[in-house]
């Protein structure tokens, strides 16, 4: 749930012009090689982007951070929607990002903190779009766009449910509504962050904040339930707010950009937020429900990864077999943090099953990060 998303496509066509900008002349790691290949070197002041032209289809970006603060990169389209992103590269180590990319005019985006709009450079893709057409391709993304939209719907009656409680003033019952209010939410974060503004509204923690950003959405309202131990007026009209604004990404899921690329990108992402929330235990700091976020996430990230999995076995085989041996593992052991129909609360979880529960996601998210790259091949 970073704090804030972005961008906007245009299509345009002309011809290609490689433009070396910003004295960054560095070759990155051996994934990012060919005509469509950039580096991006983050620093805590600075995005230094390579090349600026793009011919359209498969580019592959190698993100850097030299700097001392944990960054992120993005590709936004100019009314923010997010085309491509890569959280959690730690200072001193480096990510590939694998995109497909319509043309157009678009923006590269380094967030060092993890915070912000990020410090941008312009980008422009060119060409009638040499996206890859797959017909096996071409189903994953209905279905995955399909299956969204199915975890959308069922989300509502569970949001109305968990807001219908805080009206009652039921702290209880709100309580226990919470967590099921956020599964479907959780499972397809990465098709709702596209969008740019739903996000702050609806999941954003409080220091995620941005300076004169109200404090709205899911964790504003697990604060009054579980710190505050009251349901204030304000509350109620802040759950009401809530169920309208899932409601407008209820409408709007259906219509996001999806692409294969953006999928297994997307997988990855919800691993990253997994990382940086919940295995941290920073995402549900009041109610202590992380592990339902979690596994919702885990579930997410292999929705989409069994959607694509036909091409990737073809073209990386011992990807796939590494990635249902870490799926398998990391569901494993979430399942052992079971409790009735839920989860234990994640403040029992001590530090030493933490760093376990840290081990597996990174055991999954490192081949996870290359399954783009083995759908685009």
């Amino acid at each position: 749930m970073p704090a804030v998303r972005m961008s906007a496509v245009t299509a345009a066509g002309i011809a290609v012009a490689v433009t070396a900008v910003t004295g960054c002349a560095e070759k990155a790691d051996a994934d990012a090689t060919g005509s469509n290949a950039v580096t991006v070197i983050s620093t805590d002041s600075k995005c230094e982007v390579s090349k600026t032209t793009f011919a359209a289809g498969k580019i592959t970006i190698s993100a850097q951070n030299k700097g001392s603060k944990v960054t992120e990169v993005y590709v936004y389209t100019p009314s923010d929607k997010i085309v491509t992103e890569r959280e959690n590269i730690g200072p001193g180590t480096k990510a590939t990002i694998t995109a497909e990319i319509k043309a157009g005019s678009y923006e590269i985006a380094c967030k060092p903190g993890m915070k912000g709009d990020g410090i941008r450079q312009k980008i422009t893709v060119t060409g009638k779009g040499a996206v890859k057409t797959d017909p096996r391709l071409d189903a994953a993304v209905a279905a995955y766009r399909k299956w969204v939209q199915a975890e959308a719907d069922a989300t509502i009656p569970l949001v109305k449910k968990f807001a219908a409680s805080i009206e009652a003033g039921d702290i209880e019952a709100a309580k226990a509504e919470f967590a099921p209010s956020r599964v479907g939410w959780e499972r397809t974060e990465p098709v709702a962050e596209s969008f740019g503004d739903i996000d702050p509204l609806t999941d954003t923690r409080a220091d995620g904040l941005d300076p004169g950003q109200k404090w709205t959405g899911w964790h504003r309202l697990e604060k009054s339930l579980w710190q505050d131990k009251k349901i204030t007026a304000t509350d109620k009209t802040l759950a009401a707010q809530l169920v309208t604004d899932l409601e407008d990404w209820q409408k709007r899921v259906g219509k996001a950009e999806i692409t294969a690329t953006s999928m297994a990108n997307g997988a990855k992402e919800l691993l990253d937020e997994v990382a940086t929330g919940k295995v941290t235990g920073e995402e549900d700091r009041y109610s202590h429900t992380d592990l339902s976020d979690f596994y919702a996430n885990v579930e997410g990230a292999e929705k989409a990864y069994e959607l694509l999995k036909t091409v990737a076995a073809e073209n990386d085989p011992a990807l796939v077999t590494e990635l249902d041996k870490q799926f398998a593992s990391i569901k494993k052991l979430l399942d052992t943090y079971r409790k009735g129909d839920g989860w234990v609360s994640y403040d029992t979880v001590d530090k030493t099953q933490q760093k376990k529960l840290s081990d597996a996601v990174n055991s999954l998210a490192e081949p996870l990060s290359k399954l783009a790259a083995a759908v685009a091949k």
